[in-house]
């Protein structure tokens, strides 16, 4: 075997610093020599590796990291060297299966697309398509997202559609919208290498985007470093390297933020050409921050006065600013509000459009930007407004169908709301793809149930057997990453190509093929008697594709197979104004805020509600920046007697998601095989727990017990990643999401993972045997129990 470096133990490498210029280095994983090289780029994060597949005998046997590529140089994490063997793991799913007498059973796929056709029709025929609901990943590629989204919105006509993206990212699209008109971020990754500081909120990069953080690192150990400063509770590996770490309480991101803004609006630190001209509602802003003192912050946040002071300093002195922002933003109380803030800071300091002053409002999965592109997540295709009828003729014209079909009456079902109406019973029938609820949603109980049901059909789309595909009545083995050809854009909008490499396993078959297959046996039709869908292979639909995306935001038409498959990722928009895409947007001033261009005509950020199309066109920002100003509101659950600390949830450097991938690799298993409960010394102390013991952790909704890890955590708070489910170990209660809430943004609709009331134990290792049922059959029996018992009540 070989390998450029040990990514395990020495996760970030050798430093090469840097200034403007990064410097190559290219990392590679080998079992064996290949024959040869294919072209593709890494999917177990959010940063968009360029990477090459190594191939022999139909297999694959290593990567290496692309020198050209713009986004890495060379460089891949231990995920990305690593991950890959799970293609190869002796699991895969490689036939269909149906559930045939409370059992799945294997099945050809003419059975299997059959009966999902069949159940589809009857549906349809009997409630509308409004009983059929979808559910998909940030793991598909482009021609996937648009394939489905044409299938559900033109041929379906279902407003049922949503990926786990509004687990991981529907706030970064919701801070973006709000703020610029349109998704979209405006930064580059190349700002990394000439900023004078940088502030991640809530964002562990050294952790979760290994290959940006050794840019970061790298700029730390050259020339002119930037200063950084961190928002985050925990010690993390990142905040170690910050010249400011706070350490907020959970919960309270909109204090500090707002407290930030105020010191520097007070110091006049702020741009105030830039904004009279390109923004509006400022003196909101400034009217709203104006109590957030230093010492009010504190008292809120248990930021120390001194500190907020230090980091303002930094923030509003800085000639140009880097800014980042993740799951603890995301996925905490008011996060729609507290991205936003972050964009203000930028706004009010005018530290946007050009170098070194970039905004990575960050997606949390490899293809999460396509999801909302292409429309899979329920938003419109190309970044269109549902709210605006000219956008929605704009597809009826595309996709030569009656407009009205395209659901737009109100706004996307989201995926809270989706299981909400599965549990209802008004959605009959939810697809599955790429992804593990039974894992990665919140309060796992009420999941499992919801799956369960005997009125539910389940269809799981699924590589490898999980928690999800045990609820399932019909899965399909589908092709992953390497084996198949599609294209897929990072956070920094720059578009991979990645090209088939082997041939799946068994009868295993593509995202893609499957939509067509759906959408042929089902006969979509457009008005004049066509195939709904014309494409057949995925460059003919990324040819359909570019038309869709044309003149929005996210323009393609000047990229194409053959220009992806040069050397590095492109950027977009990519087009006759910018025919080798453009690194920053924005760099007029000039944002896509007009009425008549806009992807939202904005919501109320603290209570959501959407504000009329008469009213948005009334005062039209007519593309200038909207600047949101927002007080804080506590979260809703908070410790007290019987639930005295706070949880908070994360992930692991060496895993990704629900370890459906990474968990079938040894080495990275090996590095990180259970979960844990972080807690702080002091409150380790005061409950008698040592490094290792066994702690039990109680919610409202659950429980869970993990081995302990002492330190590097504020006290009053303890930390469990998520990654951990069942489908390898099941012995005891380990998902952390048996304790979270089932309670969400109301403007982003993305659950609150990042807090909870908790209690903790010390327990006794012998008592912590304890299967968690997982199949269909065993819920459903526990379900109908449940009715039997209200029932006997009633």
């Amino acid at each position: 075997m070989e390998e450029t470096r040990d990514s395990i133990a020495d996760i970030w490498g050798e430093r090469t610093p840097q200034y403007e210029n990064w410097p190559v280095r290219v990392d590679q994983r080998l079992t064996e020599e290949p024959d040869h090289w294919v072209q593709s780029a890494c999917v177990l994060c959010s940063n968009g590796c360029g990477m090459d597949i190594g191939v022999k005998d139909n297999r694959i046997v290593g990567v290496r990291g692309r020198a050209v590529d713009r986004v890495n140089h060379g460089r891949l994490g231990p995920k990305g060297l690593h991950g890959w063997v799970a293609n190869h793991s002796p699991d895969r799913l490689t036939k269909p299966l149906i559930r045939r007498n409370g059992k799945l059973e294997e099945a050809t796929w003419d059975e299997a697309m059959n009966l999902i056709v069949q159940r589809s029709k009857e549906l349809i025929e009997k409630y509308t398509s409004g009983a059929i609901g979808f559910y998909t990943s940030g793991q598909l590629m482009l021609e996937e997202y648009y394939t489905l989204g044409v299938l559900g919105k033109a041929g379906l006509g279902t407003p049922h559609m949503d990926g786990n993206t509004r687990l991981c990212t529907a706030t970064a699209a919701a801070a973006l919208k709000a703020s610029f008109g349109t998704d979209g971020q405006p930064g580059s990754y190349t700002d990394i290498d000439t900023t004078d500081a940088i502030l991640l909120v809530g964002h562990n990069m050294a952790s979760q985007q290994t290959v940006l953080w050794m840019r970061v690192l790298d700029r730390l150990e050259g020339p002119n470093p930037p200063k950084l400063v961190v928002i985050d509770p925990r010690k993390t590996a990142t905040a170690k390297k910050a010249t400011v770490h706070l350490a907020p309480r959970v919960g309270t991101n909109i204090p500090v933020m707002n407290g930030l803004l105020n010191l520097i609006i007070q110091a006049g630190q702020i741009d105030e050409s830039f904004i009279k001209a390109h923004t509006v509602n400022f003196d909101e802003l400034k009217k709203t921050v104006a109590k957030y003192t230093p010492e009010y912050v504190q008292q809120l946040s248990d930021v120390p006065a001194d500190q907020l002071r230090a980091a303002a300093d930094i923030l509003g002195s800085t000639p140009t600013l880097l800014s980042t922002a993740l799951q603890g933003v995301y996925q905490s109380m008011q996060a729609t509000a507290a991205a936003v803030q972050i964009n203000n800071l930028h706004l009010i300091r005018g530290l946007i459009g050009r170098k070194g002053c970039g905004i990575y409002q960050m997606n949390g999965q490899p293809t999460a930007q396509n999801n909302r592109e292409c429309g899979a997540d329920g938003d419109l295709p190309g970044f269109r407004n549902w709210a605006n009828y000219e956008h929605v003729k704009e597809l009826g014209r595309l996709w030569n169908i009656d407009p009205d079909k395209i659901p737009h009456w109100s706004p996307p079902t989201h995926a809270m709301q989706i299981f909400r109406y599965c549990e209802q019973g008004s959605i009959k029938m939810l697809w599955i793809q790429a992804t593990n609820p039974a894992v990665s949603m919140p309060d796992l109980a009420r999941i499992r149930r919801i799956l369960a049901k005997d009125d539910l059909f389940v269809v799981v789309q699924d590589a490898f057997p999980t928690e999800t595909t045990e609820l399932a009545d019909v899965v399909l083995p589908t092709a992953i990453w390497g084996e198949k050809t599609g294209c897929f854009t990072n956070v920094d909008r720059t578009v991979h190509i990645s090209h088939k490499a082997i041939d799946p396993p068994g009868e295993s078959r593509s995202d893609f093929d499957i939509f067509l297959d759906y959408s042929r046996r089902m006969d979509f039709r457009d008005k004049d008697g066509n195939p709904l869908i014309g494409w057949k292979t995925p460059e003919e639909c990324f040819e359909a594709w570019k038309e869709c995306s044309r003149g929005r935001p996210c323009d393609y038409t000047g990229m194409s197979y053959a220009k992806l498959s040069e050397g590095s990722g492109i950027m977009w928009p990519c087009n006759e104004q910018y025919p080798d895409g453009a690194e920053h947007i924005y760099t007029d001033g000039v944002f896509n805020t007009s009425a008549d261009y806009c992807e939202t005509y904005g919501q109320d950020l603290s209570t959501g509600a959407a504000k009329p199309q008469d009213e948005y066109k009334a005062e039209d920002p007519s593309g200038r920046a909207v600047i949101h100003a927002v007080d804080y509101e506590p979260p809703h659950e908070i410790p007290d007697d019987d639930y005295p600390l706070w949880l908070t949830t994360g992930r692991v450097v060496y895993h990704f998601h629900t370890r459906t991938k990474t968990g079938r690799s040894k080495e990275l298993n090996d590095a990180a095989p259970e979960g844990f409960v972080q807690l702080s010394a002091e409150d380790a102390g005061k409950y008698g727990i040592t490094e290792g013991d066994w702690v039990e952790v109680v919610s409202r909704r659950g429980r869970v017990i993990e081995p302990a890890r002492i330190g590097e955590i504020e006290p009053g708070l303890v930390f469990i990643p998520f990654h951990y489910g069942y489908w390898d170990k099941d012995d005891r209660k380990r998902a952390v999401n048996e304790l979270t809430l089932s309670e969400w943004d109301p403007v982003s609709k993305q659950p609150h993972f990042k807090y909870a009331a908790v209690s903790i134990r010390k327990t006794d290792p012998h008592s912590i045997r304890e299967k968690v049922l997982s199949t269909k059959d065993e819920l459903v029996e526990v379900v109908k129990g449940v009715v039997e018992t209200v029932k006997s009540k009633l």
